[in-house]
């Protein structure tokens, strides 16, 4: 069996992670959370795109008491991410956080940190313990002469214990880098060693295209070896772009059958319609079908019908017009300003 199908089972408001639960997709608003009707609607946004569970940060106490407010309005688990002031998670909890992310360490004496777990207890609310490479603790640092794999789980599975040691063991456990292969080697490490259900992620991947593309690698080595239960892209840039990306991770290794995959044909020298265009309506056509199929866009009346016979449905162009294609067969010749609408149509129409 996978790590992902033993670790323990945590519930995140109305959801599940770990045991083998379809594995979650998060993200994190970019608002400040005091403004409360800006971070609703962000977050309605993100519900719409297919995130999960959202994590908003807490750097204030008018942070913490807007959850009450934003909580009436979503309708999916909402994190508090709070770094350095007990009192600003206990307030968090206080107004309806789902979870909190706290490093017991920044959380400072271990009173501080009894009086979180204590109020996590009490309302049953589990708590994700984050470990960045960026922060190490400088006597890890020391201990294995830089930054490595093996001082991240160690501060981790240090964390874990404070924690532990209190009586408390409703944990996601989180460990990020932004070095791709230290973050595989990590996750690799810590898997042999805890069966809590973790969080992936890489950390400050970057902007949209070499953000998604690094995670994708990281992200992708790690889940395909059976680990990681929930999932943050983390992107500079819209957070709505993290949900897509998100997904689009978890359909490509087959983690994720819902939704309408899109397959399209590198463009070249014998492709006679405007190839990129129409794939680029087809992808923002589907994303919010909810269909499950598999979706080709095919630039070669050649290839084309052979090269979709895999996909549900597939159109593919020649000079002025087009083929719809269905399970492999073509079944309509139109002119190419006709495909994208006669596409749209097979796929509303569409029984699974």
């Amino acid at each position: 069996m996978t790590h992902r199908e033993t670790t323990k089972q945590i519930r995140i408001g109305d959801r599940v992670i770990g045991g083998g639960s379809p594995i979650l997709i998060q993200s994190m608003t970019n608002t400040r959370t005091a403004d409360a009707d800006t971070t609703i609607r962000q977050i309605l946004q993100l519900e719409e795109a297919g995130c999960d569970i959202i994590r908003c940060a807490g750097p204030k106490m008018e942070d913490a008491e807007a959850l009450a407010k934003i909580k009436k309005e979503i309708h999916i688990p909402l994190v508090a991410d709070i770094h350095f002031d007990y009192k600003l998670a206990i307030a968090a909890m206080e107004n309806g956080a789902d979870k909190v992310r706290i490093n017991p360490g920044n959380i400072g004496a271990v009173e501080k940190v009894k009086a979180v777990v204590d109020c996590a207890k009490e309302r049953e609310i589990p708590i994700r313990i984050g470990v960045n490479s960026g922060s190490l603790r400088k006597d890890l640092v020391a201990k294995y002469n830089g930054v490595t794999a093996e001082g991240i789980v160690e501060s981790a599975l240090d964390e874990i214990k404070v924690v532990e040691d209190l009586g408390y063991d409703n944990l996601v456990i989180s460990i990020k880098s932004t070095d791709v292969p230290m973050c595989i080697a990590a996750h690799e490490l810590l898997a042999q060693k805890t069966k809590y259900p973790l969080h992936v992620g890489i950390t400050e991947a970057g902007t949209v295209f070499d953000g998604a593309i690094k995670s994708a690698v990281g992200i992708g080595i790690i889940l395909h070896e059976g680990i990681g239960d929930t999932i943050r892209v983390s992107l500079t840039g819209d957070p709505v772009d993290e949900v897509r990306a998100g997904k689009r991770i978890l359909r490509s290794l087959g983690l994720q059958k819902n939704g309408i995959e899109v397959v399209s044909c590198p463009t070249c020298g014998r492709t006679q319609i405007d190839l990129i265009s129409l794939a680029q309506q087809v992808t923002e056509m589907c994303e919010n079908i909810d269909k499950t199929l598999k979706v080709a866009v095919m630039g070669c009346v050649v290839n084309g019908p052979g090269e979709a016979k895999e996909a549900d449905l597939g159109i593919a162009g020649g000079i002025g017009e087009g083929l719809l294609i269905k399970k492999g067969e073509i079944v309509r010749k139109m002119p190419e300003s006709e495909l994208l609408g006669a596409l749209r149509e097979e796929i509303l129409n569409w029984e699974s």
